[in-house]
């Protein structure tokens, strides 16, 4: 396969000729990436000639309503989903309080069970255990204490009995990182006549999914940490989407990227996610990737996570050496996202600000992972040490973060 272009890719970044963020090493990139220059482009475009209602009849209108609808086309030809399945909202946590709404209704009155994990950051878990109002059975897929895995053993036992409708779960946690094998997962699922939603914001930044292939019914992620403006991104698949109650304006229930949209979108960011699209094909393009739209993807998604992979791996090994703190997760690179937590034998964001003044951009705390945290035993009050990485990471920021970890530790 084809090595990533590490000079190209950055080349795409303003962030890196920036006089304020190129003085330090990236290493925050789970709260939130760069955005690439194809999206600031657009949204630079949309502000200064189509900030007007979209698709109404005159040219910057039309040019406005054009540009979300190319966002919402390219972005569903990437992920192998209908254009209708793909919707935007102002967040991934709104996207998903907005679902549960709709599940809720849904499953009100009925003999009843969803599923939910504590490996979950907690957008993806509060919302769906408050449920346990409406009298629904809220059963939890616990993780391993000791390796924050979730045992798919664990999972059958839960859908045991049939009752289960909806399975919660993460593709990847972000502070755990491993990553969960969603296809089987749904699978299981599906077999036992459940549905499935995925919080994908862990991973997607990663490579965009093959949702098709996951065979999920939900996959949520969001755009301001997949190299774009501040959106949640939901794929939800007709067949469920339309079976559930509707959380729109009752005139829009019958298309199904507004059905769960409960107030006007944000039209410049929602076309600025076309740059997105952009992005990943000037990388199929410059590595030779060839075919539609699902095959760019996939090249550059393979790309990607070679080169994470790759850049990881030193840090995993520095880590796994030393025995005053303790790497949550797993240590192969390969098995994990680049999103790297750490446990010390003391308070984590002083460390955090003593690398911050040493070159090396990244934070400490909790990071609304509160639940994976408390099951594997780690104290709340010292918080983690979080250090992640994306295909823009270099090895020399590896060795610079590794340096730094070495002074302050």
């Amino acid at each position: 396969m084809t090595e990533l272009d590490l000079s190209f890719v950055r080349a795409q970044f303003p962030a890196f000729s920036s006089p304020v963020l190129s003085t330090h090493a990236f290493f925050e990139n789970a709260g939130g990436s760069y955005p690439c220059r194809q999206v600031v482009e657009r949204l630079h475009r949309f502000y200064t000639d189509r900030k007007v209602q979209p698709y109404a009849p005159y040219p910057g209108a039309q040019a406005g309503g054009a540009e979300m609808d190319e966002a919402r086309v390219r972005l569903a030809a990437m992920m192998g989903v209908a254009t209708k399945e793909v919707s935007f909202g102002p967040s991934t946590s709104a996207n998903t309080f907005v679902l549960a709404q709709a599940v809720r209704q849904w499953l009100r009155g009925k003999d009843a069970a969803i599923v939910v994990t504590n490996q979950d950051h907690e957008a993806n878990s509060g919302v769906w255990r408050r449920l346990a109002d409406e009298g629904i059975e809220v059963r939890e897929w616990q993780l391993d204490p000791q390796t924050g895995s979730l045992a798919l053993a664990d999972l059958k036992a839960l859908l045991a009995d049939g009752k289960v409708r909806l399975v919660c779960f993460p593709h990847c946690s972000n502070v755990v990182a491993e990553i969960n094998p969603v296809a089987e997962i749904a699978a299981m699922a599906r077999a036992a006549g459940a549905r499935t939603c995925v919080d994908g914001v862990s991973y997607a930044p990663h490579g965009f999914p093959d949702v098709a292939a996951l065979g999920c019914d939900v996959y949520l992620f969001s755009a301001y940490k997949t190299f774009g403006p501040h959106q949640g991104i939901m794929v939800i698949r007709e067949e469920w989407g339309m079976e559930l109650p509707a959380q729109c304006h009752s005139f829009n229930a019958g298309s199904l990227y507004k059905r769960f949209t409960p107030a006007g979108p944000d039209h410049a960011q929602i076309a600025a996610c076309a740059g997105m699209a952009d992005y990943v094909d000037a990388l199929a393009e410059r590595h030779g990737v060839r075919g539609g739209a699902a095959e760019r993807n996939a090249g550059v998604h393979d790309l990607m996570r070679a080169a994470e992979v790759a850049v990881i791996a030193p840090l995993l090994d520095y880590l796994a050496a030393r025995n005053d703190l303790r790497l949550l997760g797993p240590r192969d690179a390969a098995r994990r996202a680049p999103t790297v937590a750490v446990a010390l034998d003391r308070a984590a964001e002083p460390v955090s600000v003593e690398l911050g003044k040493r070159g090396i951009a990244c934070w400490a705390g909790d990071f609304y992972a509160v639940r994976p945290l408390a099951a594997m035993g780690v104290d709340l009050e010292r918080g983690v040490l979080r250090m992640s990485a994306t295909h823009y990471t270099g090895a020399e920021d590896v060795a610079r973060l590794v340096a730094a970890l070495d002074e302050v530790l």
